[in-house]
């Protein structure tokens, strides 16, 4: 695993870090620097931002709800939030909550709205600003859908925003409160918070780099763009250790009962041009991508200005690693090598049997 972290920084990211959890006890890799100034080592289990791994969450919270009978995956955006999915041809009418949970409703992704000349200046001048839920889904209404819902998929940061407030409409409470009474606590998940739009990380943590420009400078972008860091889509932070404990939970059953996960594993194809790894499906806040070694792996990716951090755990639950690598390359060529690297140390750690 260390020589997979290493070949991992050798792509060009500035740090890495792992924690593998196995039946046998935890094994860790840390690589690079833990930021550009100081140099210094990549922390032990710092903190990290989840981005969309915060969708997984969300989730098993809703497919809990589905179980205890207050609310049907078949039932429809308009019946839960009337009125909220309307215009420019969206209709709430047509879309599930189904949909929205497995990227299937068409909606527009309202990060294209937020952030939509990608270069510093945008990032330094917009990066402060906080956006509610509501106005988020109002950015997304002024666009066509993508196609008509059910048909097709594509992912979509506004699917989530909905489910937050569906949660908080059918609940009395935001989604947040019921991350943490319902998995946070439960699972004594201490580490792990959904801080909003409280933008500093707790220490320790590594020092996220973005370079917005070919051949452009690494700008320090530790401190998140909240217009699409803050909400149910995106804005959780946490631990490598606490990630892992969270899927190994899910995977094994703690969380919910057999008849919900079994629908929140129940997956569609992912198109081979969406940057997943080929045959990988997705279902409600949970991907499937096929191992090497046979059989597959559940897990999630989040994403965000400087950073990518995948969490991934074998179908039993028995093995699970979270991965964080703290830069991003402007350059597609760069990236798309780090991308490998990064699904190749994923794909050697489930699939080794010690």
């Amino acid at each position: 695993m260390q020589r997979d972290a290493d070949a991992l920084r050798d792509t060009g990211v500035t740090g890495v870090a792992v924690r593998l959890e196995t039946p046998r006890g935890t094994v860790t890799a840390r690589s690079g620097v833990g930021d550009l100034v100081t140099r210094r080592p990549v922390p032990k289990d710092g903190y990290l931002r989840l981005g969309s791994i915060t969708k997984t969450f969300v989730a098993t919270v809703m497919m809990q709800l589905v179980g205890e009978k207050r609310i049907s995956l078949d039932q429809t955006v308009e019946q839960v939030l009337p009125g909220v999915v309307s215009g420019a041809g969206n209709d709430g009418r047509t879309i599930t909550v189904r949909d929205l949970l497995r990227h299937t409703s068409g909606l527009s992704d309202y990060i294209y709205d937020v952030f939509p000349d990608p270069s510093t200046r945008t990032y330094f001048a917009n990066r402060w600003r906080a956006y509610t839920p509501e106005e988020l889904v109002d950015l997304a209404m002024r666009h066509e859908p993508a196609f008509p819902a059910g048909t097709r998929w594509a992912y979509s940061n506004t699917n989530y925003v909905l489910a937050g407030m569906i949660i908080k409409k059918i609940t009395g409470r935001t989604w947040e409160q019921q991350v943490h009474d319902r998995i946070l606590r439960p699972l004594g998940l201490r580490q792990t918070d959904t801080p909003g739009t409280r933008p500093f990380l707790p220490y320790p943590h590594t020092a996220d780099y973005q370079q917005f420009t070919v051949d452009g400078p690494m700008v320090d972008t530790t401190i998140p763009y909240r217009p699409f860091d803050s909400g149910a889509d995106g804005s959780m932070t946490g631990t490598a250790r606490d990630l892992n404990h969270f899927f190994i939970a899910l995977a094994s059953g703690q969380l919910l009962k057999p008849a919900e996960l079994a629908a929140m594993r129940n997956t569609v194809p992912v198109p081979q041009d969406s940057d997943h790894p080929e045959g990988t499906r997705d279902g409600l806040g949970l991907f499937s991508t096929p191992l090497s070694c046979g059989g597959g792996y559940l897990g999630h990716g989040g994403s965000g200005f400087g950073y990518v951090i995948r969490a991934a755990t074998t179908v039993d639950g028995r093995r699970a690693v979270t991965v964080s690598a703290h830069s991003r390359s402007a350059d597609p060529r760069t990236a798309a090598r780090q991308e490998d690297a990064l699904r190749d140390l994923i794909d050697h750690a489930l699939c080794r049997t010690t």
